[in-house]
């Protein structure tokens, strides 16, 4: 027995290296993914670089950052992108506010994933009174709208960056619990599982050995597709008021800060609102072709 557990833990580590540059070359053979990835690779490059691409702070009110009339400056010249209507640089308020986003996005999913997938997986596995009461209140909290949820959450809290990440984990877990409950319930009732039980093995090693490594594809796949759906929350929160508060920079809070000027200077308006239409579009893209990638079997599904 000795003998033979030694060559298959030699091989495995080399045969799961081997799946995952076969996922990784299957992905970069896909153009939209390609896209998607290189949008993402340059918003992350600069939000951690903004300090070092643009001259101003985002907070600063520039002199001459205004018109001799007092309106905002039209891109171009020394200020690439324009000013807003406090006469701050626009590319550096974009620049900083794609931290507040990916900040938020990669947290509040990061949050909601663990807890849909611990509900889900807990839910379907042990089943019963347990997995009912589980699942009656994922129910519950997919009865409330989440948009509204989340305004009602941030109302009462004071909002802060971290406090707009925990409201919208509080309000997207709930998709991902039913989606793992479904798949884990699935597996529980399959043979190999039954054969486990017979052989003595405890809920622990099952869980751990061959429930949780069936559902990592699709906890990838909803967790990268999670993250457009966060931004696209937090930019709603911020644009109505009850997230990330001013003078923290974002995207949302900058649309609602220059609305008043959509016709004068609709640079302001728009600059902003195609960093998240490109963001959510391109972790929407790598989701999506990493779900077919994985699953092939829902390929061209959504």
């Amino acid at each position: 027995m000795t003998d033979r557990t030694v060559p298959e833990a030699a091989t495995a580590a080399p045969v799961a290296v081997h799946r995952e540059r076969g996922v990784l070359a299957r992905l970069l053979r896909r153009p939209l993914a390609l896209l998607g990835l290189a949008i993402i690779l340059l918003t992350v490059l600069g939000a951690v670089f903004a300090p070092h691409l643009v001259a101003h702070s985002p907070d600063e009110q520039l002199f001459e950052g205004l018109t001799i009339e007092g309106a905002p400056l039209p891109p171009g010249g020394q200020f690439l992108l324009g000013t807003d209507l406090l006469g701050r640089d626009l590319l550096a308020r974009i620049l900083y506010g794609a931290r507040t986003s990916l900040i938020i996005g990669i947290l509040a999913n990061g949050v909601s994933l663990t807890i849909g997938t611990l509900v889900g997986v807990l839910a379907g596995f042990f089943r019963g009174f347990f997995g009912n009461v589980l699942m009656r209140f994922t129910d519950l909290m997919m009865a409330f709208p989440a948009l509204l949820l989340a305004i009602c959450l941030a109302a009462v809290f004071q909002p802060s960056l971290w406090i707009v990440a925990l409201v919208i984990a509080l309000v997207n877990w709930v998709q991902v619990a039913r989606v793992i409950y479904t798949e884990t319930s699935s597996l529980t009732a399959r043979e190999f599982i039954e054969a486990e039980r017979s052989i003595g093995a405890g809920s622990g090693r099952i869980l751990f050995r061959h429930i949780l490594p069936h559902l990592y594809s699709s906890i990838i796949v909803y967790g990268t597709l999670g993250i457009s759906t966060t931004v696209l929350l937090e930019a709603t929160l911020s644009y109505l008021g009850v997230g990330v508060q001013p003078p923290t920079p974002s995207w949302g809070n900058i649309i609602f800060e220059n609305q008043t000027y959509f016709q004068a200077a609709p640079w302001l308006v728009f600059l902003p609102g195609a960093a998240i239409l490109a963001l959510a579009l391109a972790f929407n893209l790598v989701g999506d072709a990493l779900r077919d990638v994985l699953d092939p079997t829902q390929r061209g599904r959504l």
